[in-house]
């Protein structure tokens, strides 16, 4: 004869003290809980919902500017340090945290061109239409004293570029040729160049620090080694790129903004394509910066538009933009992975949230739980119709949206154009190229 006897454990259910939650034991055999994927279903569709609901991304503006920003710099060792250039020479140093310029410096006749600070953060370097490269000082002046440059740097022509080693005492600035500079010289340690008469932009590669790569007027980009004597690698595309910006966390990758409304990602290992093309805006690329994970990265466009995009994805997760902005010059993503700081031509600077429905402010264990439970289920029905319509969904200015508009149009008549003659040709007379294929002009070594 069998006995069934019940047994309760009061661990199982007892609480500890009465302001606890109840425990309510739970069964988790799927056999019985037949409705369990409608119900999540519903769930990540409510989610996604309320993540459109509360996505408000705008987090404030920094006014104080005369003319239009054309340049910023973070500072490396401090989240609330921001450095801004104008078009009419004058530099402020901001605190994010109480959203007010602490410093402001006439430092240059005509535009600022570029900042970076320095790696033990006691200086800044300046670039300007005086060619000239000036290093200030971080720390205010005393009551009194005028605001003077710690060492003035006089060149031969205008200086269009500038970045710092991420170690050693140098510099690089460009212009006609990239120069590599010392703290305490006057004069340039060696300077690069590869038949091309002007430079837009230059960056040190942060992980392998001795490389550095610029962006010509003549539609190429030129990789360089400061301890060779001559550049390492020259690629031309269809149009100018812009800016040059380095993967924080993957030495052998960048990505440029191009003239021709799209971001290219190249690997420095083949050159010949590059492994990704960004598509979204409808108008030239001005800047970028990557995230400090190294996973995405924002730019700033003519089309009055800030984008983030992943960089294994070929369009934007996110738009930005407001009635007022006009076109962004500079984009920066902060240090700590959560805001966005842009500079545009009517002199405001933005702080934006870098996830638009996050909420500010430290979440409780409760909060987190079930964010990270609600982002585990928009991940897993991503591809229905329903949830990935209003995942998608944004809303832009109308210019934009008919320009987007009229771009699809375009390619879909040039790809039209293209079958067509394939299909009229001789067989095997007309290769068909990938869109990946079409951006590489040539590449010289």
């Amino acid at each position: 004869m069998k006995i069934k006897v019940l047994s309760r454990n009061p661990d199982d259910y007892a609480r500890e003290t009465k302001r606890d939650i109840q425990r309510l034991p739970r069964n988790y055999d799927p056999s019985l809980h037949p409705f369990e994927a409608a119900r999540e279903y519903t769930r990540a569709l409510n989610a996604t919902k309320l993540e459109r609901v509360f996505a408000k991304p705008f987090v404030g503006a920094l006014d104080g500017h005369r003319d239009g920003v054309n340049c910023m710099a973070k500072h490396p060792g401090s989240l609330s340090t921001l450095l801004t250039g104008a078009c009419d020479g004058e530099i402020k140093i901001w605190n994010l945290a109480s959203r007010d310029c602490r410093r402001t410096i006439q430092a240059h006749t005509g535009f600022v061109r570029g900042m970076c600070v320095t790696p033990d953060h006691s200086n800044f370097l300046s670039i300007g239409d005086d060619k000239t490269v000036k290093m200030w000082s971080l720390t205010s002046p005393d009551d009194g004293e005028e605001e003077e440059p710690v060492h003035t740097i006089l060149g031969k022509n205008i200086f269009t570029g500038i970045d710092h080693h991420w170690k050693d005492p140098t510099f690089a600035t460009c212009g006609q040729t990239v120069d590599i500079w010392d703290h305490a010289r006057a004069e340039p340690l060696r300077s690069f160049s590869w038949g091309v008469d002007s430079l837009n932009c230059v960056r040190f590669n942060p992980i392998e620090k001795h490389y550095l790569a610029s962006c010509a007027a003549d539609r190429s980009i030129i990789l360089y080694d400061t301890r060779g004597s001559s550049p390492l690698r020259k690629v031309i595309l269809n149009m100018r790129s812009n800016v040059i910006a380095w993967n924080p966390m993957e030495a052998f990758v960048f990505t440029v903004a191009n003239e021709d409304h799209n971001l290219y990602s190249f690997d420095i290992r083949r050159l010949t394509s590059p492994f990704n093309i960004h598509m979204d805006h409808v108008n030239a690329v001005l800047d970028l910066d990557y995230s400090p994970t190294g996973r995405e990265f924002v730019s700033g466009s003519f089309d009055k538009t800030i984008r983030i995009f992943p960089l294994d994805k070929g369009r934007s997760r996110e738009v930005y933009h407001t009635k007022r902005m006009q076109r962004v010059f500079c984009i920066k993503w902060s240090l700590d992975n959560k805001y966005i700081l842009s500079g545009s031509d009517e002199t405001n600077v933005r702080i934006w949230k870098a996830k638009a429905a996050e909420k500010i402010g430290k979440l409780t264990p409760r909060e987190e739980s079930s964010q990270s439970y609600n982002d585990k289920l928009k991940e897993k029905f991503q591809h229905h119709p329903q949830v990935r319509r209003i995942a998608r969904h944004r809303h832009v200015p109308k210019e934009v949206y008919h320009l987007t508009r009229q771009t699809r149009i375009m390619k879909d008549s040039k790809r039209r154009k293209e079958q067509n003659r394939i299909r009229h040709s001789k067989p095997g007379s007309i290769k068909k190229k990938r869109e990946r294929e079409k951006v590489v002009v040539a590449e010289q070594e």
